[in-house]
Protein backbone atom coordinates (compact mmCIF):
# COMPACT_ATOMS: atom_id res chain seq x y z
CA UNK A 1 0.00 0.00 0.00
CA UNK A 2 1.53 3.33 -1.03
CA UNK A 3 1.40 6.70 0.70
CA UNK A 4 -1.50 7.86 -1.44
CA UNK A 5 -3.62 4.90 -0.32
CA UNK A 6 -2.79 5.68 3.31
CA UNK A 7 -3.98 9.24 2.83
CA UNK A 8 -7.24 7.99 1.34
CA UNK A 9 -7.81 5.62 4.27
CA UNK A 10 -7.10 8.35 6.80
CA UNK A 11 -9.42 10.82 5.07
CA UNK A 12 -12.24 8.28 4.84
CA UNK A 13 -12.05 7.31 8.50
CA UNK A 14 -14.06 10.32 9.79
CA UNK A 15 -16.70 9.70 7.12
CA UNK A 16 -17.01 6.08 8.20
CA UNK A 17 -17.31 7.16 11.82
CA UNK A 18 -20.16 9.51 10.89
CA UNK A 19 -21.90 6.77 8.91
CA UNK A 20 -21.58 4.32 11.80
CA UNK A 21 -22.93 6.95 14.18
CA UNK A 22 -25.82 7.67 11.80
CA UNK A 23 -26.63 3.97 11.55
CA UNK A 24 -26.67 3.66 15.34
CA UNK A 25 -29.01 6.62 15.73
CA UNK A 26 -31.31 5.30 12.99
CA UNK A 27 -31.45 1.88 14.66
CA UNK A 28 -32.41 3.43 17.99
CA UNK A 29 -35.06 5.62 16.33
CA UNK A 30 -36.57 2.76 14.33
CA UNK A 31 -36.45 0.50 17.39
CA UNK A 32 -38.24 3.08 19.52
CA UNK A 33 -40.89 3.56 16.86
CA UNK A 34 -41.35 -0.20 16.42
CA UNK A 35 -41.83 -0.78 20.15
CA UNK A 36 -44.30 2.11 20.37
CA UNK A 37 -46.09 0.78 17.28
CA UNK A 38 -46.51 -2.67 18.84
CA UNK A 39 -47.85 -1.19 22.08
CA UNK A 40 -50.30 1.05 20.21
CA UNK A 41 -51.44 -1.81 17.96
CA UNK A 42 -52.08 -4.01 20.99
CA UNK A 43 -54.27 -1.26 22.50
CA UNK A 44 -55.59 0.00 19.14
CA UNK A 45 -59.26 -0.66 19.96
CA UNK A 46 -58.95 1.06 23.33
CA UNK A 47 -57.22 4.05 21.73
CA UNK A 48 -59.88 4.24 19.04
CA UNK A 49 -62.62 4.14 21.68
CA UNK A 50 -60.82 6.99 23.41
CA UNK A 51 -60.83 8.98 20.18
CA UNK A 52 -64.58 8.38 19.81
CA UNK A 53 -65.30 10.26 23.06
CA UNK A 54 -65.38 13.68 21.29
CA UNK A 55 -67.99 12.19 18.95
CA UNK A 56 -70.05 11.24 22.01
CA UNK A 57 -69.77 14.79 23.34
CA UNK A 58 -70.97 16.15 20.00
CA UNK A 59 -73.88 13.69 20.03
CA UNK A 60 -74.91 14.96 23.46
CA UNK A 61 -74.63 18.58 22.26
CA UNK A 62 -76.93 17.72 19.35
CA UNK A 63 -79.57 16.45 21.78
CA UNK A 64 -79.13 12.79 20.80
CA UNK A 65 -78.41 9.72 22.88
CA UNK A 66 -74.65 9.71 23.48
CA UNK A 67 -74.74 6.04 24.48
CA UNK A 68 -75.85 5.01 20.97
CA UNK A 69 -72.91 6.18 18.87
CA UNK A 70 -72.48 3.89 15.88
CA UNK A 71 -69.50 3.70 13.55
CA UNK A 72 -69.36 1.20 10.71
CA UNK A 73 -66.87 -0.38 8.32
CA UNK A 74 -67.93 -1.64 4.93
CA UNK A 75 -64.94 -3.78 3.97
CA UNK A 76 -63.72 -6.82 5.94
CA UNK A 77 -60.17 -5.51 6.19
CA UNK A 78 -61.07 -1.85 6.79
CA UNK A 79 -60.98 -1.86 10.59
CA UNK A 80 -57.74 -3.88 10.60
CA UNK A 81 -55.95 -1.33 8.42
CA UNK A 82 -57.52 1.44 10.49
CA UNK A 83 -55.86 -0.06 13.57
CA UNK A 84 -52.55 -0.21 11.71
CA UNK A 85 -52.78 3.47 10.77
CA UNK A 86 -53.77 4.34 14.31
CA UNK A 87 -50.81 2.36 15.70
CA UNK A 88 -48.42 4.09 13.28
CA UNK A 89 -49.72 7.53 14.22
CA UNK A 90 -49.65 6.78 17.94
CA UNK A 91 -46.25 5.12 17.69
CA UNK A 92 -44.79 8.16 15.95
CA UNK A 93 -46.19 10.49 18.61
CA UNK A 94 -44.97 8.34 21.50
CA UNK A 95 -41.56 7.68 19.96
CA UNK A 96 -40.97 11.32 19.00
CA UNK A 97 -38.92 12.10 22.16
CA UNK A 98 -36.66 9.14 21.36
CA UNK A 99 -36.31 10.15 17.70
CA UNK A 100 -35.69 13.80 18.59
CA UNK A 101 -33.13 12.78 21.19
CA UNK A 102 -31.25 10.64 18.68
CA UNK A 103 -31.24 13.50 16.17
CA UNK A 104 -29.88 15.83 18.84
CA UNK A 105 -27.16 13.35 19.84
CA UNK A 106 -26.09 13.02 16.21
CA UNK A 107 -26.03 16.77 15.54
CA UNK A 108 -24.78 18.02 18.94
CA UNK A 109 -21.06 17.11 18.51
CA UNK A 110 -20.89 19.43 15.48
CA UNK A 111 -22.39 22.40 17.36
CA UNK A 112 -20.78 24.97 19.59
CA UNK A 113 -21.78 25.09 23.24
CA UNK A 114 -23.96 28.18 22.78
CA UNK A 115 -25.62 26.56 19.76
CA UNK A 116 -26.43 23.44 21.79
CA UNK A 117 -27.90 25.61 24.53
CA UNK A 118 -30.00 27.45 21.96
CA UNK A 119 -31.18 24.27 20.20
CA UNK A 120 -32.13 22.23 23.28
CA UNK A 121 -35.08 24.41 24.49
CA UNK A 122 -36.71 24.21 21.06
CA UNK A 123 -36.31 20.43 21.13
CA UNK A 124 -38.33 20.41 24.35
CA UNK A 125 -40.85 23.06 23.26
CA UNK A 126 -41.74 21.36 19.96
CA UNK A 127 -43.51 18.24 21.39
CA UNK A 128 -45.16 20.33 24.11
CA UNK A 129 -46.67 22.68 21.52
CA UNK A 130 -47.75 19.69 19.42
CA UNK A 131 -49.55 18.19 22.42
CA UNK A 132 -51.24 21.51 23.13
CA UNK A 133 -52.53 21.60 19.55
CA UNK A 134 -53.69 17.99 19.79
CA UNK A 135 -55.48 18.67 23.09
CA UNK A 136 -57.24 21.64 21.53
CA UNK A 137 -58.46 19.38 18.72
CA UNK A 138 -59.58 16.63 21.08
CA UNK A 139 -61.43 18.72 23.65
CA UNK A 140 -62.90 21.44 21.46
CA UNK A 141 -62.64 21.31 17.68
CA UNK A 142 -63.50 17.67 17.04
CA UNK A 143 -66.73 17.91 19.08
CA UNK A 144 -67.55 21.19 17.30
CA UNK A 145 -66.96 19.70 13.85
CA UNK A 146 -68.95 16.55 14.60
CA UNK A 147 -71.77 18.62 16.11
CA UNK A 148 -71.86 20.64 12.87
CA UNK A 149 -72.19 17.44 10.82
CA UNK A 150 -74.75 15.90 13.19
CA UNK A 151 -76.92 19.01 12.90
CA UNK A 152 -77.56 18.08 9.24
CA UNK A 153 -79.36 14.86 10.16
CA UNK A 154 -83.09 14.29 9.62
CA UNK A 155 -84.07 12.00 12.46
CA UNK A 156 -87.26 13.65 13.63
CA UNK A 157 -90.44 11.51 13.45
CA UNK A 158 -92.06 14.34 11.49
CA UNK A 159 -89.62 13.85 8.62
CA UNK A 160 -90.73 11.52 5.86
CA UNK A 161 -87.13 10.72 4.96
CA UNK A 162 -84.75 9.76 7.76
CA UNK A 163 -81.13 10.77 7.18
CA UNK A 164 -78.69 9.62 9.84
CA UNK A 165 -74.96 10.02 10.17
CA UNK A 166 -73.16 6.66 10.26
CA UNK A 167 -69.45 7.49 9.87
CA UNK A 168 -66.98 4.84 8.81
CA UNK A 169 -64.20 4.05 11.26
CA UNK A 170 -61.51 4.85 8.68
CA UNK A 171 -63.08 8.19 7.75
CA UNK A 172 -63.52 9.26 11.36
CA UNK A 173 -59.92 8.32 12.15
CA UNK A 174 -58.69 10.20 9.08
CA UNK A 175 -60.67 13.26 10.17
CA UNK A 176 -59.34 13.41 13.72
CA UNK A 177 -55.78 12.53 12.64
CA UNK A 178 -55.86 15.29 10.01
CA UNK A 179 -57.06 17.80 12.59
CA UNK A 180 -54.43 16.75 15.15
CA UNK A 181 -51.66 16.85 12.55
CA UNK A 182 -52.81 20.24 11.22
CA UNK A 183 -53.04 21.89 14.62
CA UNK A 184 -49.82 20.28 15.82
CA UNK A 185 -48.02 21.54 12.72
CA UNK A 186 -49.44 25.05 13.08
CA UNK A 187 -48.38 25.20 16.72
CA UNK A 188 -44.76 24.73 15.58
CA UNK A 189 -44.84 28.19 13.99
CA UNK A 190 -43.25 30.01 16.97
CA UNK A 191 -40.48 27.40 17.15
CA UNK A 192 -39.65 27.64 13.43
CA UNK A 193 -39.75 31.43 13.24
CA UNK A 194 -37.66 31.83 16.41
CA UNK A 195 -35.00 29.46 15.11
CA UNK A 196 -34.91 31.26 11.76
CA UNK A 197 -34.64 34.58 13.59
CA UNK A 198 -31.70 33.26 15.61
CA UNK A 199 -29.80 32.42 12.42
CA UNK A 200 -30.88 35.78 10.95
CA UNK A 201 -32.97 34.34 8.12
CA UNK A 202 -36.01 36.23 9.40
CA UNK A 203 -36.56 39.47 11.26
CA UNK A 204 -39.40 40.84 13.35
CA UNK A 205 -39.78 43.78 10.98
CA UNK A 206 -40.07 41.45 7.99
CA UNK A 207 -42.65 39.29 9.77
CA UNK A 208 -44.67 42.37 10.71
CA UNK A 209 -44.58 43.69 7.14
CA UNK A 210 -45.85 40.35 5.79
CA UNK A 211 -48.71 40.15 8.30
CA UNK A 212 -51.47 40.73 5.73
CA UNK A 213 -50.09 37.99 3.48
CA UNK A 214 -49.81 35.66 6.47
CA UNK A 215 -53.50 36.15 7.28
CA UNK A 216 -54.51 35.22 3.75
CA UNK A 217 -52.19 32.20 3.74
CA UNK A 218 -53.58 31.09 7.13
CA UNK A 219 -57.12 30.92 5.74
CA UNK A 220 -55.93 29.13 2.58
CA UNK A 221 -54.02 26.52 4.60
CA UNK A 222 -57.02 26.07 6.91
CA UNK A 223 -59.27 25.51 3.91
CA UNK A 224 -56.90 22.86 2.53
CA UNK A 225 -56.10 20.96 5.74
CA UNK A 226 -59.51 20.94 7.42
CA UNK A 227 -62.93 19.59 6.38
CA UNK A 228 -65.09 21.93 4.26
CA UNK A 229 -66.97 23.50 7.15
CA UNK A 230 -66.58 27.03 8.54
CA UNK A 231 -66.15 25.88 12.15
CA UNK A 232 -62.96 23.90 11.61
CA UNK A 233 -61.56 26.38 9.09
CA UNK A 234 -62.00 29.33 11.44
CA UNK A 235 -60.79 27.15 14.29
CA UNK A 236 -57.48 26.57 12.53
CA UNK A 237 -57.05 30.00 10.88
CA UNK A 238 -57.59 32.08 14.02
CA UNK A 239 -55.00 30.22 16.18
CA UNK A 240 -52.57 30.42 13.25
CA UNK A 241 -52.91 34.20 13.11
CA UNK A 242 -52.52 34.42 16.90
CA UNK A 243 -49.41 32.24 16.79
CA UNK A 244 -48.02 34.44 14.02
CA UNK A 245 -48.34 37.45 16.34
CA UNK A 246 -46.62 35.46 19.08
CA UNK A 247 -43.84 34.65 16.60
CA UNK A 248 -43.33 38.35 15.87
CA UNK A 249 -43.06 39.05 19.60
CA UNK A 250 -40.56 36.19 20.10
CA UNK A 251 -38.52 37.43 17.13
CA UNK A 252 -38.29 40.86 18.73
CA UNK A 253 -37.13 39.29 21.99
CA UNK A 254 -34.44 37.33 20.14
CA UNK A 255 -33.26 40.44 18.30
CA UNK A 256 -33.19 42.45 21.53
CA UNK A 257 -31.12 39.79 23.27
CA UNK A 258 -28.76 39.54 20.29
CA UNK A 259 -28.30 43.32 20.23
CA UNK A 260 -27.48 43.34 23.94
CA UNK A 261 -24.93 40.55 23.48
CA UNK A 262 -23.29 42.39 20.58
CA UNK A 263 -23.19 45.63 22.56
CA UNK A 264 -21.58 43.84 25.50
CA UNK A 265 -19.06 42.15 23.19
CA UNK A 266 -18.19 45.42 21.45
CA UNK A 267 -17.77 47.13 24.80
CA UNK A 268 -15.47 44.35 25.99
CA UNK A 269 -13.40 44.62 22.83
CA UNK A 270 -13.19 48.41 23.19
CA UNK A 271 -12.05 48.09 26.79
CA UNK A 272 -9.43 45.58 25.71
CA UNK A 273 -7.99 47.91 23.07
CA UNK A 274 -7.59 50.91 25.47
CA UNK A 275 -4.18 51.18 27.16
CA UNK A 276 -4.00 50.47 30.85
CA UNK A 277 -3.43 53.75 32.80
CA UNK A 278 -1.14 51.93 35.25
CA UNK A 279 1.12 50.95 32.36
CA UNK A 280 0.84 54.30 30.59
CA UNK A 281 2.19 56.35 33.53
CA UNK A 282 5.54 54.52 33.84
CA UNK A 283 6.03 54.83 30.11
CA UNK A 284 5.37 58.58 30.27
CA UNK A 285 7.79 59.01 33.17
CA UNK A 286 10.47 57.11 31.33
CA UNK A 287 9.96 59.30 28.29
CA UNK A 288 10.21 62.40 30.51
CA UNK A 289 13.48 61.16 32.07
CA UNK A 290 14.87 60.44 28.64
CA UNK A 291 14.05 63.99 27.50
CA UNK A 292 15.65 65.39 30.61
CA UNK A 293 18.97 63.56 30.03
CA UNK A 294 19.01 64.33 26.33
CA UNK A 295 21.63 67.06 25.53
CA UNK A 296 20.25 70.32 24.22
Amino acid sequence: MNVHDDDIDKSSAPLMDHLIELRTRLMWSIGGFFVAFLVCFFFAKDIFNLLVIPFQWATAWAGLDADKVDLIYTAPQEFFFTQIKLAMFGGLVIAFPVIAGQIYKFVAPGLYRNERRAFLPFLIASPILFLIGGALVYFFFTPMVMWFFLSMQQVSPDQEIQISLLPKVSEYLSLIMTLIFSFGLVFQLPVVTTLMTRVELLSSAGLADKRKYAIVIAFIVAAVLTPPDPVSQLGLALPTILLYEVSIWLARMVEKKRAEERAARDEAQTDGDEPDPAQAEPAASEAGDEDATRPS
